[in-house]
């Protein structure tokens, strides 16, 4: 499998925040979006982010913007279908997806999703992460995704499906699981209090 493209998703209402983007959020100085890019980007062909909205409040980072095609924020499957719309103007065959407010995700998301979805012959990879009460954990924003399930997918959402793992579980999706050592690489800023959390966590990675 060649290396597919990448879409941050960043299309979210962020009301738990007060609104607005919290990839704007600044973390150590560094934004959170810019925490992700640097992330994400090594590992793909290409990199968009995906956002509703006026555009040029990204210019910064200097990357296409897409925004959902299904209309009234429909929620990170529509900016999956968004990212598969970019990705099959670019000729690629698959995009991987990341949440623009994960800041401490791994720097090996891409190939393990890869091998998960080779290995169980299936079109789509989630990472996931084991829960001491829940069992493994889906990540369903990060995910590997096929540009030949853009129609399906796009059905599905005129549909009214939304929650990811609804679609996931209809096509077939293989779990990349990832270790938590000290704190759950997916954690992602949704409250003022979790980015009190995540500075304390940088703060930990720099010791």
């Amino acid at each position: 499998m060649k290396a597919p493209l990448g879409v941050i998703l960043a299309g979210g209402l962020a009301r738990r925040m007060g609104g607005g983007d919290k990839g704007m959020l600044m973390l150590g100085g560094q934004s959170l979006l810019s925490r992700v890019i640097e992330r994400l980007e090594p590992q793909v062909a290409g990199l968009a982010i995906n956002a509703n909205g006026d555009a040029g409040r990204f210019a910064e980072y200097g990357l296409p913007v897409v925004a959902d095609s299904i209309e009234g924020f429909a929620g990170p499957l529509a900016g999956v279908l968004a990212g598969l719309d970019w990705a099959a103007e670019q000729g690629a065959d698959h995009i991987v997806t990341a949440a623009a407010d994960t800041p401490f995700f791994p720097a090996d998301l891409v190939p393990r999703l890869q091998l998960a979805a080779e290995t169980e012959g299936v079109p789509i990879a989630l990472a996931a992460t084991p829960h001491p009460k829940r069992g493994m954990l889906r990540q369903p924003t990060f995910g590997l995704w096929p540009v030949a399930l853009r129609d399906d997918l796009r059905a599905a959402l005129t549909d009214g499906v939304r929650k990811i793992v609804q679609w996931t579980d209809s096509q077939g999706a293989a779990l990349a699981p990832f270790a938590v050592q000290g704190f759950d690489p997916f954690f992602n800023v949704n409250t003022p209090e979790d980015m009190t959390r995540a500075e304390e966590l940088l703060t930990g990675e720099k010791a």
